[in-house]
């Protein structure tokens, strides 16, 4: 659970008094234009940026304000924005790098594609594919919650789709809660129980996804689709 988490960089806060749960199993998304303040919002929760104000809460702990790692070892995993592999190591050293105690097999289970191109650098994947090994190298560490900044970015619209299943399956077979910041609505929708919906850094809605779709007012408003 987040409450009243305000972050930023300088003198300027990208997000303010943002406020956002996420359940046991559950898949939220966190939507918005580009600069609402997403990523800052995953950032600070993760540690990677530390808040100026508010509290992050995972089962019941206090985690705001540890590092970066200690965070990570209560549970919480982010798959960054542009993905950030490790080009020039080969996919299976990407994933056993990041390994706390992970489930290699697992990981090759879910995108086959990895176990198929484990020997090859990280440089020769498509987008899609290293996009699937970001989410697996986060797997690696045995999240309980996975935050995912923007993992459709650059992907054709069938790659989209493709990953949209995927991460139904993590929900299914590894049972990880996801919060995914996102821009793309299919994605969003497809994936997620719940959307919260972020403009110049503070939460201006949250509903279900049922009733967020069906409401193209609130999404012409908000988003500008």
């Amino acid at each position: 659970m987040v409450r009243g988490l305000t972050a930023g960089y300088g003198a300027s806060l990208a997000a303010r008094d943002v406020s956002l749960r996420v359940g046991v199993g559950e898949a939220v998304a966190l939507l918005g234009r580009n600069g609402a303040g997403k990523s800052t919002t995953l950032m600070a929760i993760a540690g990677a940026l530390q808040p100026r104000a508010g509290s992050v809460v995972i089962d019941g702990t206090t985690v705001s304000g540890l590092p970066a790692y200690r965070i990570a070892r209560r549970g919480l995993s982010l798959v960054p924005q542009g993905r950030r592999i490790f080009s020039t190591l080969s996919v299976r050293e990407n994933l056993t790098l990041a390994s706390r105690g992970g489930d290699l097999a697992q990981v090759f289970s879910l995108f086959e594609i990895l176990a198929l191109r484990s020997a090859g650098a990280g440089s020769t994947l498509s987008g899609g594919e290293q996009q699937m090994l970001a989410i697996g190298r986060a797997l690696m560490t045995r999240p309980r919650l996975l935050l995912l900044d923007e993992p459709s970015e650059g992907l054709a619209p069938q790659v989209v789709r493709s990953l949209a299943e995927l991460i139904s399956r993590l929900r299914r077979e590894v049972g990880v809660s996801i919060l995914i910041a996102e821009q793309n609505l299919a994605l969003a929708f497809a994936v997620a129980d719940r959307v919260y919906v972020m403009e110049r850094g503070e939460i201006v809605h949250e509903s279900m996804v049922s009733a967020f779709r069906d409401d193209h007012t609130l999404q012409r408003r908000y988003l500008g689709v």
